[in-house]
């Protein structure tokens, strides 16, 4: 074992030192002119030009183009819809960290709302206008009592709406009132039926 040990460490030991080697020309030898770029065979430039030409399509690759424009349509539509199932991906993760990083009161506050949309199912029985009022009307109630600065957020941007809604509405209503009622030839509106 020793004697393993000792033929090995001289030669390890030798390839750790560096050498230095400086190549002289000598003296007796002409000077060599250098070759250009142009002049190696590597760099040559051809002296024809060339021309590319597609070759001949085989049957199998009539067959697959064709089955590819044949699909064209459904890929395209998969690509579109590709984004959306993405953002709803990301949207549903969202969601989950968020529930499961919640801050402090969030399910005390998410428990008063879905018992005040019971409390609205219990109350509207029997009919089937105070089920379609009375759930959303208590959930949205009990929402605006817990979040009441994204209650007033949301109150200002709805009646905004509602308002630009109800603008539309009385100017369609008086486009419609002025072409029905107030033409001249109108029997209802005319002197000649006093």
């Amino acid at each position: 074992m020793f004697k393993v040990i000792q033929r090995s460490a001289g030669p390890a030991s030798l390839s750790l030192l560096t050498f230095e080697v400086c190549a002289v020309p000598k003296k007796d030898s002409p000077p060599k002119n250098s070759m250009q770029v142009d002049e190696l065979s590597l760099y040559s430039v051809p002296e024809g030009q060339s021309k590319y030409v597609e070759g001949s399509r085989s049957p199998l690759e009539e067959s697959i183009s064709q089955l590819q424009h044949c699909c064209e349509p459904y890929t395209s539509c998969s690509q579109e819809t590709k984004p959306e199932v993405q953002s709803l991906v990301q949207r549903g993760l969202d969601s989950y960290n968020h529930l499961r990083n919640a801050p402090p009161g969030f399910f005390l506050r998410l428990g008063v709302i879905g018992f005040a949309g019971l409390i609205g199912l219990f109350l509207a029985r029997g009919s089937k206008i105070k089920k379609l009022v009375y759930p959303p009307g208590l959930m949205g109630l009990a929402a605006s009592l817990c979040y009441p600065q994204q209650a007033i957020v949301f109150a200002q941007l709805s009646g905004e709406r509602l308002y630009d809604w109800g603008l539309q509405g009385y100017i369609v209503i008086e486009d419609l009132w002025k072409e029905n009622f107030q033409k001249p030839g109108n029997v209802k509106n005319s002197p000649e039926t006093k």
